[in-house]
């Protein structure tokens, strides 16, 4: 492997780097990796007529990011295959659904999703729309290497076409709601869902008003990051004009937030639950036939697929419904693939990541944004919550981080499983799962959860309880377990 591939790692979400890192020798390597693996994986059947030889790259609005989609473009038409680039940056999840619905070779998106503006990146969105699998990336990884072309008579051609206006008209048709008389806040945080999230809601009929919807390639000098420290501004305005909602969306808007009139920025837990309780009561999304594996006239369970650190109300919720919640490791696309094993209603996590099965295996906070305006109109969020939390009862969780060098990792976590205890901040260990670092179960009913962050030098630390009290004992007792063997 040459210096410039060995510089090139695949994490959780694809690859991301700062701008010194990410280079355009370095992203014409990535696109000769997919061109090769797409050409091995169809076996000489590439097709354009049928979508087979096509591929779509999206890019955010980072300053750098069409450049990069441009040279993704140019090395996969080089390698026979006909490009479909956007005339504008464009959210994620539009070019994950133009996979599914054009049935497509694959996709690539040029985003560093909500790192700041210091970084970029890019993910490959296999046939289908989901999100790739280690085995994907691990494929991509071992097929690193400079532009290989084939003869000019072989290129494939590039075409600037509209992704986003077949996406919304299916939106439309599936949120199951008209929304006129709700007003709506939408903070786009100066990313890719400004023109797209903020049109859809006015079409489906509310009143929009609109917070950071210029394209701004450093984002107001701050991480498009859609989490309460950066969504004052947003929750200030939902309580000065009276608004029924707010809305907020990360730099590729595949994240979404929300912000109601009592509570201010919604416990995306609660989020979780609430949209999935309304989606069970029914209505609000309609199934899309075509989008599904299976018989077609099979409308999706009513199962729920949560990550491991994503809150234990929403199997409360589910289990008031007679639904089963199937558990991942952290990251969607985790998620995406027991959506589909278990032909799940809806997946989601606890960082705003949420996804509609019928619709597109991928976390979408455009779709989800209508979504939950349509449910905030045939009842307020805060009465939901409200309802939610007086059926199931209070809960809290919270996370803290643990500094941890990434060749550390794995030493701290063998290392973790001979010293986990019987007892912990007073309560009786009951049982400890093992899907994604170390959950640790207690009598109280209480959890704790450790395990390495697939992003940062760190470690997370997480815990759910009925009080922010025992959390903070939870926490407390999770550092004191992890830091000594860092």
């Amino acid at each position: 492997m040459t210096d410039e591939a060995a510089a090139i790692e695949f994490g959780t979400d694809g690859w991301r780097a700062t701008l010194d890192e990410f280079t355009e020798p370095r992203v014409r390597m990535v696109g000769q990796a997919v061109a090769t693996y797409l050409r091995e994986e169809a076996d000489g059947s590439l097709d354009a007529s049928d979508g087979s030889g096509t591929v779509a790259v999206g890019y955010d609005a980072r300053e750098t990011s069409r450049g990069f989609a441009e040279e993704l473009a140019r090395v996969l038409a080089a390698n026979g295959f006909d490009v479909l680039v956007p005339p504008r940056d464009c959210p994620t999840p539009v070019v994950a659904w133009t996979v599914r619905q054009r049935d497509l070779a694959g996709g690539l998106m040029v985003t560093a999703s909500h790192n700041p503006p210091e970084y970029n990146g890019v993910k490959f969105l296999p046939a289908g729309g989901a999100p790739a699998l280690p085995e994907v990336t691990d494929a991509l990884a071992d097929r690193l290497a400079e532009p290989d072309p084939l003869p000019e008579s072989q290129w494939g051609g590039v075409e600037e076409a509209d992704l986003v206006a077949p996406y919304t008209d299916r939106v439309l048709d599936a949120v199951d709601t008209d929304l006129s008389g709700l007003s709506v806040v939408y903070d786009a945080m100066h990313g890719s869902g400004r023109g797209v999230t903020d049109l859809l809601l006015e079409r489906a009929g509310a009143d929009v008003e609109r917070l950071r919807c210029d394209r701004d390639p450093d984002f107001g000098g701050d991480s498009p990051e859609p989490t309460a420290a950066h969504l004052g501004d947003l929750a200030d305005r939902v309580a000065e004009s009276d608004a029924d909602l707010g809305v907020a969306n990360d730099g590729d808007a595949d994240r979404i937030a929300v912000v109601t009139p009592d509570r201010g920025v919604l416990d995306p837990n609660l989020f979780f639950a609430a949209t999935y309780e309304a989606l069970l009561d029914g209505g609000f999304w309609s199934v899309d036939d075509e989008a599904r594996d299976g018989e077609p006239d099979q409308g999706p369970t009513g199962d729920v697929v949560r990550t491991v650190s994503t809150s234990s109300i929403v199997d409360r919720v589910a289990e008031a419904y007679g639904q089963s919640v199937h558990e991942t490791a952290v990251g969607f696309k985790w998620v995406a693939q027991a959506m589909a094993d278990h032909d799940a209603l809806m997946g989601g996590e606890e960082s705003g990541g949420f996804g509609i099965t019928t619709h597109v295996r991928n976390k979408d906070g455009v779709a989800v944004a209508v979504l939950a305006a349509a449910v905030a109109a045939a009842e307020p969020y805060d009465d939901r919550v409200d309802g939610l939390l007086e059926r199931h009862g209070a809960i809290v969780q919270d996370r803290v981080s643990v500094d941890c060098p990434d060749e550390r990792k794995d030493p701290v976590l063998g290392d973790l499983e001979d010293a986990l205890p019987d007892e912990l901040a007073g309560s009786a260990v009951e049982r400890v799962s093992t899907v994604d670092g170390f959950k640790i179960f207690l009598a109280d009913g209480t959890w704790l959860l450790m395990r390495p962050s697939g992003t940062e030098p760190k470690l997370r630390v997480y815990a759910e309880a009925s009080s922010q009290e025992r959390v903070d004992e939870l926490l407390a007792a999770g550092r004191e377990l992890v830091e000594p063997l860092v």
